[in-house]
């Protein structure tokens, strides 16, 4: 992997495919890929179909959706790639994750490798297809980029490890993450904070933060005064998103807020927090959406109040980002990386993770704002979400995958001055 961390210095690695613009043939491995639905799996369909606007020839190598495997070409967001789909099992513990047979990962890799011809190689996770691609790839010479979303804390609870094993289990994760990354000539996270979470639990250095990015044009703020109080969560309906605590905060605010709660999106603990609602007295002000079309869940972004993002494990966050392309004002979680994006007091606040209380009180604080303010917080959400364009993205992914030099990322900041 690059030995430099100044962005603005060429990764000393293999022999890149060229310096030229000629359009590329980009590989990417994902062990998860639409129809999946969660922030890597959308990364990783955003950036296939975005190279591909660029007219780059893009190949992605995922589990099958079901029985039917093999290659042919699929369409997201008008553009046109190659998948390589792969025999998979389903993970019954999980709603819907599928995977590849390790056992055969190595060998469909390289049939696949040898088949594409790749410029680059671009893997989205070590677990599985990241493993085999990136073996196969280092044999033969080809330049390998790693992308890290993977926090292995999010899997324990689908995989029936007792607790006394777990810290036993996330080693071994850590471990095997090392030996893949290892392979990559640049490696990549989609904040700082990842960046640095990810080099603290591998060992590794070096790693870029570079933001999976938000095509802005797709959501529609609204500055009209809001005619009622309405919260919005978007995201998977699983454990590690502390969906609890905001059931609990809405239970806490007052009566006379009227406040009403959007959870949008689809996951195994959907039926529990349907129960806890009606358990609280709030199931009459809280709407389980389940999935939605893209375009109903831009429609629910804009008639929100504030988007509440209360968990802790969250290596970005796209759907805070796609919250704040909609004019949103934020109140999240002070965990991981979500204080890049919620700057507190300017565009939203932050609350101590856990706490349905504060988090109660911070979406009073917001909900109670008069129309100016909260227009201050609206603007300032659309200013930050600036320097996550999904433009930019693509274009530092082009310089790493040549291995150019790597244009700096800008770092939005506080737009008020220190005292």
């Amino acid at each position: 992997m690059t030995d430099s961390r100044d962005p603005n210095t060429a990764p000393d690695a293999r022999p890149a495919p060229g310096t030229t613009d000629r359009p590329l043939r980009i590989l990417i491995g994902a062990d998860t890929f639409s129809p999946d639905v969660n922030g890597s799996a959308r990364f990783s369909e955003h950036l296939a179909s975005g190279l591909a606007s660029r007219g780059h020839d893009v190949h992605v190598v995922a589990p099958s959706a079901g029985r039917k495997h093999g290659t042919w070409k699929e369409v997201y967001d008008g553009h046109v790639i190659t998948a390589h789909r792969l025999y998979s099992w389903r993970w019954y513990p999980h709603d819907w994750l599928r995977f590849a047979m390790p056992w055969r990962i190595r060998q469909n890799s390289a049939r696949i490798i040898d088949e594409v011809q790749p410029d680059v190689v671009h893997f989205q996770s070590h677990i599985i297809i990241g493993r085999g691609l990136s073996t196969e790839a280092e044999k033969r010479g080809i330049r390998i980029v790693g992308t890290n979303h993977f926090m292995p804390e999010n899997m324990l609870a689908f995989t029936g490890i007792p607790k006394f094993l777990q810290n036993w289990a996330i080693g071994l994760a850590w471990a095997a993450a090392r030996r893949s990354f290892l392979r990559a000539d640049a490696v990549t996270a989609p904040t700082r904070r990842a960046a640095d979470y990810f080099e603290k639990e591998t060992g590794l250095h070096d790693v870029y933060a570079i933001s999976c990015g938000v095509d802005a044009s797709l959501f529609v703020p609204d500055f009209a005064p809001h005619t009622e109080n309405r919260v919005i969560f978007v995201g998977r309906v699983t454990g590690e998103k502390h969906l609890d605590v905001l059931l609990k905060a809405i239970q806490l605010l007052p009566d006379s807020l009227d406040v009403k709660l959007d959870i949008v999106g689809g996951g195994d603990q959907l039926k529990n927090l349907q129960t806890m609602a009606q358990q609280l007295g709030i199931g009459d002000r809280v709407t389980f959406t389940g999935y939605v079309t893209e375009e109903e869940k831009q429609r629910l972004y804009t008639r929100a109040t504030v988007f509440a993002m209360p968990s802790i494990a969250e290596l970005q966050s796209i759907a805070t980002m796609e919250a704040m392309a909609s004019g949103l004002p934020v109140v999240a979680a002070d965990a991981m990386a979500l204080p890049h994006l919620v700057h507190d007091g300017e565009n939203g606040y932050l609350f101590a993770p856990g706490d349905a209380q504060q988090l109660a009180d911070r979406l009073e604080r917001v909900l109670t704002l008069p129309q100016e303010e909260l227009d201050r917080f609206k603007n300032e959400s659309l200013r930050i979400v600036e320097a996550h364009d999904i433009q930019r993205t693509l274009t530092t992914f082009e310089h790493i995958y040549r291995g150019e030099p790597v244009p700096e990322a800008p770092h939005p900041v506080s737009s008020t001055p220190p005292a």
